[in-house]
């Protein structure tokens, strides 16, 4: 790995854990994973089937993630804008 991707890695990772990425990415989550727990698995919810559990983590992590992605890479271009300036 180059220096400048280690760097860049490690930028990242500061983004994802600081600026209220990691409180709007858990916001965000709730609210999606829930609508798409609603609708994935809304019949094993209010049936009493059993539910999967392992799909159930997932609605709400990949959410979370997909926002924690969105928000580094917005603040990623925002400091690679101003470099270039």
């Amino acid at each position: 790995m180059t220096p400048a991707v280690a760097s860049g890695w490690r930028c990242a990772w500061y983004f994802a854990r600081t600026g209220g990425v990691p409180r709007r990415s858990f916001r965000v989550a709730l609210v999606v994973g829930t609508v798409l727990c609603l609708i994935n698995q809304g019949d094993a919810l209010f049936s009493g089937a059993p539910i999967s559990w392992p799909k159930l983590a997932l609605t709400y992590v990949v959410p979370y993630l997909v926002s924690t992605y969105g928000a580094v890479t917005a603040r990623l271009a925002m400091v690679e804008g101003a470099q270039s300036r």
